[in-house]
Order: structure tokens, then C-alpha cells, then sequence
């Protein structure tokens, strides 16, 4: 019998398409801070809280299945690229969403973290959203508030991320191409660093009294030490905490990384408070006024990390 070569394509076509659809469809787990978390279908509605995570979704060309953002006019100036990436995607809330505001824009993922949109026992969390239909994506690098057996900083922290996303939305390939380049790109600017082996570097980001800095597992330490330097509170066994001014200034900082939140004086302000501290401004770096300014999206997980890498290395350079 001989077949139609037209009616032999058109059921080509529709066996392809019919598999694609098959492939699509079928469940997609991925880790979420040691559980499992299992879509039997694509998300459609996802609300993603912060900028580095939304930059995230950015990436990977998810803007068409983001019904919202929160977390970003309450704390930040965005910067012109942000702003046409996101469009008309609306922001729910300023700083953090309450159940209400999550609820009303009726999502079926929301891609948050701990202390990053969610706290430990607060009103929204993975648990709270479950009953109303709605899976949580934590952010990795936040697991380490409920899991302490989590592995130092690294970098593996913005790569697990982008490609469960890429697993999640149907973008595998995307999203380990997204990786390969970040590598390529870290080993080039590796590659042009010299004379920073062991550099004590401290990174401030806030507080008087104490400051709030970066400890082992947050993703300043991973990018301080891809540059072989050293970050001074590395010892502290957390992600984000505060420690005392005298226990930095011991370890006698040779550089600085001033989180600029682009209000106020930003890290123009940090820096003045350090040259007035009376331990502080004894320090190397602070006498030598050696720093670089870093926004907060270039210092959580998110695709900033890899050219704030590039700030930093060429910051650091004698």
C-alpha cells in the first residue's frame, strides 16, 4: 500500500507534536531545600518576590507566566534595565506580600525564600499556601535558616537555582546554557586577577550599633572567595547576620564591599560611618579607602553576581 507522501507528513507532524505535548506534560521534580517538589503541569501564574530572583525568572524568559513581583519599591531604586525587563508585571506588595496580596492575584508558584519574602513561622510560608493551591520555590541559598547541614557558599547556589527553573518551566536547555556562559565568564575574570590571593576583604551592609554582613553560606563569601580573597566573617555559621565591630576590626579588612541600596548616600554613607568609627577607621582598607559599591541584587543569588564579580576583581586590583 502506498501512502500519501502530504497525508505521511501531516502525521509526522502530529506524532511530533503529540510527544512534545506527551514530554510537557509529564511531572517535573526538583530539591527544595531537601523535599521534593512535583509540577504535573507547566506554571501559568507564578509571583516571584525580590529583584535577584525576578532577574532569575528575567533570564530564562519567564516575564508571560509572572502575574506579579513584590518586594522591590519598599527597598530599592530599580535600575532602568529592570524596569523594561518587568513591563506591566505589577507589584503586589512593597516589601513583604501578606497572605491577601498573593491570594487576590490567584498564583500557582511563588519563588521565594527565607527572610527573602518568607520568615520561619510567619503568615506566609509554604505550608500557609498550600491549602489555596499555591507551590513555594525557595531560594537555595536560604535553606540554611531552617537546614544546617547546609554546604558553604558557592556559586553552585545561582546555577541549582536557574536551571530548577529551567527544569520547572520547560527550559532545560536554556538554562544550562545560561550556566556554561556564567562559568566561562567567572573563569575569565579569574583568569584576570592577580595579587589577591588572601585578601581580607569585609563586606558591610548595614547596622550601627553591629553591622549586618555576609557569613558562610551567603553568596558574597562564594564570590570573595572565587577571587582567592578571603571574607573576614566567613567564621560566622550563617548567611546573613551581624557580628561586632571589634571582631572585624581585628581581622583588620584590606578591602571593602559597601552594599549600595541607592537611597540615601547609599555607600557614600557607609563609608563616611567607617572613617568616624573608633576602631573601625584604623583599619587598612577603611584608611586606604579601598572598596567597591555593589548593589543588593549583585550581592544575593541572581544573575548580577557574574559582572559584580567583575566590579570586585578589577576593584581589588593593586
Amino acid at each position: 500500500m502506498r501512502c500519501h507522501p502530504i497525508r505521511l507528513g501531516l502525521a509526522s507532524v502530529v506524532t511530533t507534536i503529540l510527544s512534545l505535548s506527551a514530554a510537557q506534560a509529564a511531572p517535573v521534580t526538583v530539591d527544595n531545600c531537601g523535599d521534593t517538589l512535583t509540577f504535573d503541569q507547566v506554571p501559568e501564574r507564578m509571583v516571584v518576590h525580590d529583584i535577584n530572583m525576578s532577574e532569575m525568572a528575567f533570564a530564562l524568559g519567564l516575564q508571560d507566566r509572572m502575574v506579579g513581583v513584590t518586594g522591590i519599591s519598599g527597598w530599592y531604586k530599580t535600575t532602568a534595565e529592570f524596569d523594561a525587563e518587568r513591563g506591566s508585571i505589577p507589584e503586589l506588595a512593597p516589601k513583604y506580600p501578606t497572605m491577601e496580596n498573593l491570594i487576590a492575584a490567584s498564583p500557582d508558584l511563588f519563588f521565594a525564600g527565607w527572610y527573602y519574602g518568607m520568615k520561619p513561622g510567619g503568615d506566609v510560608t509554604p505550608e500557609t499556601l498550600a491549602p489555596h493551591g499555591i507551590e513555594t520555590l525557595i531560594l537555595t541559598e536560604s535553606c540554611i535558616h531552617l537546614d544546617k547541614s547546609r554546604p558553604a557558599a558557592s556559586f553552585d547556589l545561582l546555577y541549582a537555582d536557574i536551571v530548577r527553573l529551567g527544569e520547572i518551566f520547560d527550559k532545560t536547555e536554556e538554562a544550562t546554557q545560561l550556566v556554561d556562559d556564567w562559568k566561562a565568564r567567572i573563569a575569565e575574570i579569574k583568569a584576570s586577577v592577580s595579587d589577591v590571593e588572601g585578601k581580607r576583604v569585609f563586606l558591610y551592609d548595614s547596622g550601627d550599633d553591629k553591622p549586618f554582613t555576609a557569613g558562610k553560606y551567603a553568596m558574597p563569601t562564594a564570590m570573595i572567595e572565587a577571587l582567592g580573597a578571603t571574607n573576614v566573617t566567613a567564621d560566622m555559621d550563617t548567611s546573613w547576620g551581624t557580628t561586632s565591630w571589634e571582631a572585624v576590626a581585628a581581622a583588620d579588612p584590606e578591602f571593602l564591599i559597601l552594599l549600595d541600596y541607592q537611597s540615601g548616600g547609599g555607600a557614600a554613607d557607609l563609608l563616611a560611618f567607617l572613617k568616624e568609627h573608633p576602631v573601625m577607621s584604623h583599619t587598612t582598607a577603611v584608611k586606604n579607602e579601598a572598596f567597591v559599591p555593589l548593589r543588593y541584587e549583585e550581592l544575593t543569588p541572581g544573575p548580577a553576581n557574574i559582572e559584580a564579580l567583575a566590579k570586585m576583581a578589577a576593584a581589588m586590583k593593586p
